[in-house]
């Protein structure tokens, strides 16, 4: 990609930026047609614009933010896997608060990331990054506010918030849950009373994070900066059920997103695809300062500004690699607006599903465990097939359809370097070695308790 065509800020009026971001969300909220309560978000949604097809570059946690906070994929930042079980970026890679930092920013990182084992390598100037238990909505929200309060006024700042939630599991304790009659069940999820209470607990973990989010932005409200201040919300990937996390379907790859960006649109929707990798680049156009050529994402500042930039998207693309220490799933997927091609790469009788998701009450009632059998290819008009049943790559009909995706996908792949096209990607060398002093600090969370 080629430098900026020019920075939309100077520096006197480089914005702040916070970065609100929670685990396995998906879309699963009300202001995306969701029945769950979300105040907070639904009145950062009124003073936004809101992404109806934003996606992730990764459906797991850590290949997903890695490409939000490098601008990168996976394949090309090295985070292909999970970063407690050895996956780490490369070397030579920088991150979104390296960016900022070299700009003269303050960077803080408060509760939630699944970039690394080792914070410190991420370059923030100060990071509160938690056990489990501290990483949980409330929590972080108390060390919001606090970081908040203490912010120099007159410095610009990147505040980084990231919450737990709602990721599995939704303790009652912790998470009430709603009605199971309320709850808005997606199309790709039979309609059973066990997906129902599942999805009830799943809004409870949501209202508690909405709650907290809350929090967080009445904190910012209540503080006066000499700069004006971005806010992106967003999550991983999609939600932790079957057919979604883990897959690259739409479930399991589209993302909430929602900016703020002061003097620009707000109160809109807007179709426009967008790849999580492009939120670096257009962070760093508003800001008015340079887009390195390394960043594989494209600026989308023009949705905010009016101002000529990059045509915009007319495909994204997306990987899965690794993700549990035996699970090795190589799948690569590109998709338009209208169309989705997925390849696998390694001959699967089923679709290998995370522990939490396979051992869930809707895996148990759609007897996902071993999930269903999956086609090497897997074509699907996403118009007429929204919940993608229907695969088309073997349907003469669609044969043109095919062929130019199946061109597209492996133009990105050589453009960036995918490893996938030279054979097997192998395990990281060390799985599941934590650093002494990270590993004397964490300690597995209790299905039951959540804690």
């Amino acid at each position: 990609m080629s430098d900026c065509p020019g920075g939309l800020a100077s520096e006197a009026t480089r914005p702040n930026v916070v970065f609100l971001h929670w685990h396995d969300l998906g879309r699963y909220l009300r202001t995306y047609g969701i029945n769950v309560d979300t105040p907070h978000i639904d009145a950062l949604a009124s003073r936004s614009v809101l992404f109806r097809a934003a996606f992730s570059a990764a459906p797991l946690c850590s290949p997903a933010r890695g490409a939000i906070f490098t601008g990168r994929y996976p394949h090309s930042n090295g985070l292909m896997g999970l970063s407690h079980l050895g996956w780490e970026y490369h070397a030579e890679e920088v991150t979104l608060p390296m960016y900022f930092s070299a700009a003269g920013y303050t960077t803080h990182l408060i509760g939630m990331q699944h970039e690394t084992s080792d914070p410190s390598t991420l370059g923030y100037d100060e990071f509160q990054n938690l056990n489990a238990p501290e990483q949980y909505a409330q929590p972080v929200a108390a060390l919001a506010e606090i970081t908040i309060r203490q912010l120099d006024p007159t410095r610009n700042f990147l505040l980084n918030v990231g919450l737990f939630e709602p990721h599995r599991p939704w303790p009652a304790a912790l998470y009430p849950p709603v009605d199971p009659e309320t709850v808005t069940v997606p199309g790709f999820l039979p309609d059973t009373p066990a997906v129902r209470a599942d999805l009830a607990a799943f809004c409870g973990a949501i209202e508690c994070a909405d709650t907290a989010t809350g929090r967080i932005l009445s904190a910012l409200g209540e503080r006066e900066f000499a700069h004006p201040t971005i806010i992106v919300f967003t999550t991983d990937h999609g939600i932790a059920f079957p057919g979604a996390k883990s897959t690259l379907h739409d479930a399991g790859i589209e993302v909430s997103l929602i900016m703020s960006v002061p003097g620009g649109p707000a109160g809109i929707a807007t179709d426009r695809l967008v790849s999580h990798v492009d939120i670096l680049p257009t962070l760093l156009d508003l800001a008015g300062l340079p887009v390195p050529r390394r960043i594989q994402g494209r600026s989308f500042a023009d949705e905010f500004t009016g101002a000529p930039g990059y045509p915009s998207r007319t495909s994204i693309f997306a990987e899965k690699n690794w993700h549990d220490p035996d699970d090795y799933d190589p799948v690569r997927a590109i998709r338009t607006s209208t169309h989705k091609l997925i390849v696998s790469y390694e001959e699967r009788d089923r679709i290998p599903l995370p522990g939490d998701i396979a051992a869930s009450a809707s895996a148990r009632a759609l007897a996902w465990s071993p999930a269903p059998k999956r086609a090497r290819r897997e074509l699907y008009d996403l118009v007429s097939d929204p919940y993608e049943q229907v695969n088309l790559a073997d349907s003469r009909d669609a044969e043109g359809v095919y062929q130019s995706l199946s061109d597209q996908l492996e133009a990105v792949q050589r453009h960036t370097g995918d490893p996938i096209l030279d054979g097997p990607i192998p395990a990281p060398r060390a799985p599941g070695r934590l650093p002494a002093a990270i590993r004397s600090r964490t300690r597995p969370i209790d299905p039951e308790t959540g804690l």
